[in-house]
C-alpha cells in the first residue's frame, strides 16, 4: 500500500519562501504522477500543482503561477516531489496535501504572516 508523507511546512513572513516535500513509500517500484492541493481555513480544497511520472510535464494553478514550482528528481528518489514556494502571501496559508493514485498524505501546515 502506497503511503504519502509531506514535510517542510512552517510559519514564514509574507514574501518569504518554503519548500515542501512529499515522499511516497510502499506498494510500487514505478514512478507515477503526483499532485499538490491545499485547504485554507474555511475554504474548500484547491488544486495547486501537478507533475507527471518523469517530471517533464507540470501544471500550476493560476493563483500560484510564477511563485510556486513543482519538481521531482527520479534519479535521486523515486516518487518524491517538491513544491518550492516563493514570495508567499498570507492567502497562501493552508494545509498542503500531496495526492497520488487517489491516496492522500496527512498534510503539512503552511502559515504566512503579514
Amino acid at each position: 500500500q502506497v503511503q504519502l508523507v509531506e514535510s517542510g511546512g512552517g510559519v514564514v513572513q509574507a514574501g518569504g519562501s518554503l519548500r515542501l516535500s512529499c515522499a511516497a513509500s510502499g506498494g510500487t517500484s514505478s514512478n507515477f504522477g503526483m499532485n499538490w492541493f491545499r485547504r485554507a481555513p474555511g475554504k474548500g480544497r484547491e488544486f495547486v500543482a501537478s507533475i507527471n511520472s518523469n517530471g517533464d510535464s507540470r501544471i500550476v494553478a493560476d493563483s500560484v503561477k510564477g511563485r510556486f514550482t513543482m519538481s521531482r528528481d527520479n534519479a535521486v528518489a523515486n516518487n518524491t516531489v517538491y513544491l518550492q514556494m516563493e514570495t508567499l502571501k498570507p492567502e497562501d496559508t493552508a494545509i498542503y496535501y500531496c495526492e497520488a493514485r487517489d491516496l492522500w498524505g496527512q498534510g503539512t501546515q503552511v502559515t504566512v504572516s503579514s
